[in-house]
């Protein structure tokens, strides 16, 4: 039986930190097993707020390194046969469909859809008023559709532009003939909301003011105690899971049981009476061994970055292959002349 395609988009900008971890990339090495999955480095979406070139050029190979160093399984040269049991890696640059399908979607997207976009009115408020900016949700609806993705893992603010997708999807099939696969949506509640350590009331972010916000999956590990013991919490005093009333210790308690699979029954029993300290204390042992192997693994792609680089070639060949055959029918669809 074939597996369900899937893709999934993170920017290289920022912090990678674990609430990224835990609301994407673990998800994504855990779907491999039961998806065909397209784990895309978005370049193209980063630079709709301003990015220093070399940073950029850093960040995306950063964040390659990570994605590997975290388990997502993609090989150089194999995966450009389309291997089922890897992951096709690949920078989103790198496969120019998907600029020029954004460009066709455009064409059928109503002005009035962009701007009613949540994080468009956000950003905007941040970083100007650009077109790529309000653009954004029409090269994300190409980024999925070029793929026939059938699922999308995505946060609950993401869950307004995938919903665009769909819209944008049927439109197109209506108007132009069946042409791209309407994606559904995965949404992992539990974790795709991990919040700031120093802010309970607002997602941990990568673009963070402040570096108490979050745990960088490269953290030190007298980094990631230092963090926890300041984490914001209150003076209860007790753990105990109330995501009303105790929302710092709740969000806390979130990440210890996404880090160890246990129970936040189980959680509480286990501190019960100990109060926060010896908690934060437990909580920055486990954080601890859980990224040990990954740093050690991120560390030995650095000293050798020429793997990570065939990885990009195979997963763009790839990549670009099927974008290539769905933009050809995208395109004999609305009546472009073909070329000979």
């Amino acid at each position: 039986m074939q597996k369900p395609t899937l893709l999934s988009g993170i920017q290289p900008s920022g912090v990678i930190h674990i609430g990224n971890y835990l609301g994407a990339i673990k998800q994504w090495v855990e779907l491999q097993k039961t998806h065909h999955v397209f784990a895309m480095i978005a370049d193209l979406h980063a630079i709709t707020i301003p990015q220093e070139p070399e940073k950029l050029r850093e960040n995306t190979l950063r964040m390659v390194k990570l994605l590997v160093a975290c388990g997502i399984s993609a090989k150089g040269g194999s995966v450009s046969d389309g291997n089922p049991d890897e992951s096709v890696l690949f920078v989103q640059s790198h496969v120019p469909a998907h600029t020029e399908l954004g460009w066709i979607l455009n064409t059928i997207t109503p002005l009035g859809e962009l701007e009613r976009m949540t994080q468009f009115k956000e950003k905007q408020e941040k970083s100007g008023l650009y077109a790529g900016l309000l653009n954004y949700p029409t090269l994300m609806a190409a980024d999925i559709l070029l793929y026939q993705t059938e699922v999308v893992p995505v946060g609950e603010d993401q869950e307004q532009h995938l919903e665009l997708t769909r819209t944008l999807a049927n439109k197109f099939n209506n108007r132009f003939g069946e042409t791209f696969i309407v994606p559904k949506a995965l949404i992992q509640k539990d974790t795709a909301r991990i919040m700031g350590l120093d802010d309970s009331s607002k997602k941990m972010s990568k673009s963070a003011t402040s570096a108490n916000n979050y745990i960088s999956l490269l953290d030190e590990p007298d980094e990631i105690r230092r963090k926890i013991k300041i984490a914001v919490t209150d003076s209860d005093g007790t753990v105990r899971y109330d995501e009303e009333h105790k929302t710092g210790i709740a969000n806390l308690m979130r990440i210890y049981r996404a880090f160890s699979d246990k129970p936040l029954e189980e959680i509480e029993n286990k501190y019960a009476g100990k109060g926060y300290a010896n908690f934060k204390s437990g909580l920055a042992d486990l954080l601890i061994e859980k990224l040990e192997p990954i740093q050690k693994k991120y560390e030995e792609l650095t000293k050798d970055e020429s793997g990570i680089m065939d990885i990009l070639m195979a997963g763009a060949k790839h990549a670009n292959s099927v974008a290539e055959s769905s933009l050809a029918t995208a395109k004999k669809n609305v009546g472009f002349l073909a070329r000979e």
